[in-house]
């Protein structure tokens, strides 16, 4: 395989940190191997955790395989666990994040990680690279409560190509003790849901047919140079127009408090759900910071993740969708929430139906 200048780069690089860091002897702390689940779903976790740090041991496989992102579309995707977005982790404050990075043998390309939760080392991407065939570990302390993004950066002009590939994910890191609202006091939520929302870039032939590639490297320099124009093809949740949509949308009970978790790891996005609130935001994805009340549109910057929770008081069809409504609608970014319950007359009734005008 030919090598870039950035791939050697982080190479050479790499080597100056493995001693220290990926062979460090593991610190003396209970060793739990978490089992990733494809998203919107979460891993088993205790949201109040309040004993000693933790090793919270994962694996990532990445794989580069071809997906359906709508009807007849398809794209030469990269993928960390086979899902678009990839798992979400899940840790508690001052936990160690152990993450064994798998390159098989039938890739590719050349791929690392970078963390946005983690300290130095590029969020360990300049010491994760590894080639086709070989896998490496990473471990990091998780100093900072919130929900963070983490994507592979492998240098240069491809990093956002493998960005809008699909390979980027999120992680929850937990305060200890739990989540707290505006007024310091405790609060759980019942259910939680990780919706990634990614942007993709598929070009189109002569007649304005979307173009399906044989490989990722058949379809690397067109769609680079498709992406410098910064107009997507597509934006949608959870690697595909209506993935949280009909049989598969998300579901709900009146009086559940539900956490969403939304990430993007390129562009920004406005969270709305249509019908309801979000009753807390941790804005910016920061759980240190004392959370915003009652928002109607809650703001994703590019490169980060925010959760936010509500507790349904409704039964019926919830739309969840990025508030640019043309990106929602005609571009696929939208999820359904199908909630059960008693309806509340108190809280909307109709008092006419639609009847004709005398």
């Amino acid at each position: 395989m030919k090598l870039t200048t950035q791939y050697v780069f982080l190479l050479i690089f790499s080597s100056l940190f493995f001693t220290t860091e990926v062979f460090a002897k593991p610190p003396s702390a209970s060793r739990i191997e978490q089992e990733l689940v494809p998203p919107p779903l979460l891993p088993q976790h205790d949201q109040n955790y309040k004993g000693q740090p933790r090793t919270i041991a994962v694996t990532l496989t990445i794989e580069e395989k071809e997906i359906e992102i709508d009807d007849g579309v398809y794209l030469q995707a990269l993928t960390f666990n086979g899902s678009v977005p990839a798992p979400i982790i899940v840790a508690t404050e001052n936990d160690f994040v152990e993450v064994t990075l798998i390159n098989p043998a039938t890739n590719q390309m050349f791929h690392n990680i970078d963390f946005h939760a983690a300290t130095g080392a590029m969020g360990g991407a300049s010491i994760t690279g590894i080639n086709p065939g070989e896998k490496t570990i990473l471990r990091f302390k998780a100093t900072k409560p919130g929900v963070f993004v983490y994507h592979c950066a492998p240098g240069g002009r491809v990093t956002p190509f493998h960005v809008v590939a699909g390979m980027n994910g999120a992680i929850l890191v937990l305060p200890r003790d739990g989540l707290r609202d505006a007024q310091n006091k405790k609060i759980d939520y019942d259910k939680a849901y990780y919706l990634g929302e990614q942007d993709f870039y598929l070009p189109k032939d002569d007649n304005g047919q979307f173009i399906r590639y044989a490989n990722i490297n058949e379809a690397m320099t067109p769609t680079i140079d498709l992406m410098q124009s910064l107009i997507p093809s597509h934006i949608v949740f959870n690697g595909r127009v209506g993935a949280l949509t009909g049989n598969n949308a998300l579901t709900a009970a009146v009086g559940e408090k539900v956490l969403f978790i939304h990430s993007q790891a390129n562009r920004d996005s406005r969270p709305h759900i249509i019908g309801g609130h979000a009753d807390l935001v941790w804005q910016g994805g920061s759980f240190s910071n004392q959370p915003l009340k009652d928002m109607e549109t809650w703001f994703v910057p590019g490169g980060a993740a925010v959760a936010a929770l509500y507790e349904f008081k409704q039964p019926g069809l919830y739309a969840y969708v990025n508030h640019n409504l043309i990106e929602a609608i005609q571009l696929g970014a939208a999820a359904h929430i199908q909630v059960s319950g008693s309806w509340n007359n108190e809280l909307m009734q109709s008092v006419l139906p639609p009847t004709p005008i005398n």
